[in-house]
Formats: structure tokens, C-alpha cells, sequence
């Protein structure tokens, strides 16, 4: 408790924060440009990452063993290399190869090409990085959910006569949600926060736009603060979201759902009512 209280004096007391510079530049154009691209790379690089896990999962399950073996490489590749290198390697991807091509592979003819630093510019590096990334580790999150579901409720779907594409999709996945959901919610956070390393892209996403400001004004402290401060903001915003998605999808699971935050204020509310009347009756 003494150690909270000496934190909470600092905050308040240390004039090296600088809280006015960080109420001067909380709303500030470019922070709220670099906040509205970070939130746009993290809901991309999800949507894209989830849609990848789903694809790489159901490969990995599948008893083809050309499917399964590249849905392996793709899953080790990325899980095994930092998210920092792949992002610095498709920012580099010129030198690597100069022109972009899409045809017909070997003798086929090319249908477009493009000059690779117009194509990818520091958004596609970035997306490209954090989309197929997220994609890898959610893929085992994905196979986790659909290895929980009961094999029995597969041959049930295949004794109705369902196919083994439409089995997944409306039997084995609705109820692999409840395991899926929980670690998905912790990986957009975690989506969120590495966007930040896209800086090193010259991306300017919140990070990135703090930075900016703070080599041509030299507050670095109170920059880093107003970035910190959004970072949690939209952390906390995504926690709730998560709790109430995660309430959702254990309807079927128990018999009773657990309160939210404003039915447990309410009972607190009432039981202190209810401990303060016999007194007052007194």
C-alpha cells in the first residue's frame, strides 16, 4: 500500500513528467493520426490473421499431406522468427526482388508486374508483417479450439448427411468459439501494442507520430506518456469488449452467466444499502 501511495505522489508531484506538455499534445492532429493508424493496422492485420489461422488450422487437421505439411512450414517459419525481423525484411523486399510479378510460374505468361518499393510502401510492410504473423499463432489457437470439440459431434454432422466443409463451418467452429474467443481477445491486445514496432518502418502510427514530436521538441517523457496513456485507453476499451464477447459464447457452457461490471456495482451497491438501513432505523 506504502509503495502505491509513494507512485501516486510521484505522478502527481514530479515536475520532470510534465503534465501540461502531455495535456498540450494529448489531442493533438498528429497523435490522433498515429492512434487512428495504429487502430486501422490492428483491425486489418486481425481480420487478415485470424482469416490465415482458420485456413492454416483446417489445413494443419487435414489428412492431405501436401495441405498439412505447408500449413506446418508456415506455422513454424513465422512462430519461429521475430516479428521484428519480418517486418524489417518486407520494408526491405526490394532488394530482394526489384519487381513484382504475378503470372503463370516458369514458362507461363505474366499477367502484371510492378515496381516493388511503389507496391510496398511502409502500411503494406507493416500489414504484411503483422497480418502473417498473427496468422501463424492463430492457427494453433484455432486448432486448439477445433481439437476441444468432441469427435463424436463430427460423425454425428456426418450421419445428418452434412459434408465435412459445412460440418466445420456449422457444427465444429460454433462450439470451438468458447476456446477460440479467450486467447483471440489477449491477441488483438498484443496486435495493438506491436503495432508499435512498425515504427521502425517509418510507419507513422502513435508510436512512431510520439517520436516524431519529441526529436523536434526534445519532451521525450511527456510524449512517451501521452503515447502510453492511448496505448491504455484502447487496451482497457478492448478488455471490455473482450469480457462481454467471452460472456456471450459461454451461454451454452454453464448454467448461470457471471455478472457483469454494472450488475456486480449494483449488488455491492445493494448490500450496502442493506447493511446502512438497519442503522438507520436504529
Amino acid at each position: 500500500m506504502l509503495c502505491v501511495l509513494a507512485l501516486v505522489r510521484m505522478l502527481f508531484t514530479n515536475p520532470n513528467l510534465q503534465w501540461d506538455v502531455v495535456a498540450a499534445w494529448f489531442f493533438s492532429k498528429s497523435i490522433l493520426l498515429g492512434l487512428m493508424r495504429t487502430l486501422q493496422l490492428t483491425v486489418l492485420s486481425m481480420l487478415i490473421g485470424i482469416a490465415l489461422g482458420v485456413l492454416t488450422a483446417v489445413m494443419r487437421l487435414s489428412p492431405i499431406p501436401i495441405l498439412s505439411s505447408v500449413a506446418w512450414f508456415y506455422i513454424w517459419f513465422f512462430r519461429g522468427t521475430p516479428l521484428l525481423v519480418q517486418l524489417i525484411f518486407w520494408y526491405n523486399m526490394a532488394a530482394l526482388f526489384p519487381t513484382i510479378q504475378i503470372g503463370i510460374p516458369l514458362t507461363g505468361p505474366t499477367f502484371w508486374s510492378g515496381d516493388a518499393n511503389v507496391v510496398v510502401t511502409p502500411f503494406v510492410a507493416a500489414l504484411l508483417g503483422l497480418a502473417l504473423n498473427e496468422g501463424a499463432y492463430m492457427s494453433e489457437i484455432v486448432r486448439g479450439g477445433i481439437l476441444s470439440v468432441d469427435h463424436g459431434q463430427n460423425e454425428a454432422a456426418s450421419a445428418l448427411g452434412m459434408r465435412s466443409s459445412r460440418a466445420m463451418r456449422r457444427v465444429i467452429l460454433p462450439q470451438a468459439m468458447r476456446v477460440i474467443v479467450p486467447p483471440t481477445g489477449n491477441q488483438v491486445i498484443s496486435m495493438l501494442k506491436a503495432s508499435a514496432l512498425v515504427s521502425v518502418t517509418s510507419m507513422p502510427e502513435l508510436l512512431y507520430s510520439a517520436q516524431i514530436i519529441y526529436n523536434r521538441t526534445f519532451q521525450t517523457i511527456p510524449l512517451l506518456i501521452v503515447a502510453s496513456l492511448w496505448y491504455l485507453i484502447v487496451t482497457t476499451i478492448l478488455s471490455i469488449g473482450q469480457y462481454y464477447v467471452e460472456r456471450h459464447y459461454a451461454r451454452g457452457g454453464r448454467r448461470s452467466l457471471p455478472p457483469t461490471p454494472v450488475e456486480k456495482f449494483r449488488r455491492r451497491l445493494n448490500s450496502l444499502r442493506s447493511r446502512m438501513s438497519p442503522k438507520e432505523a436504529r
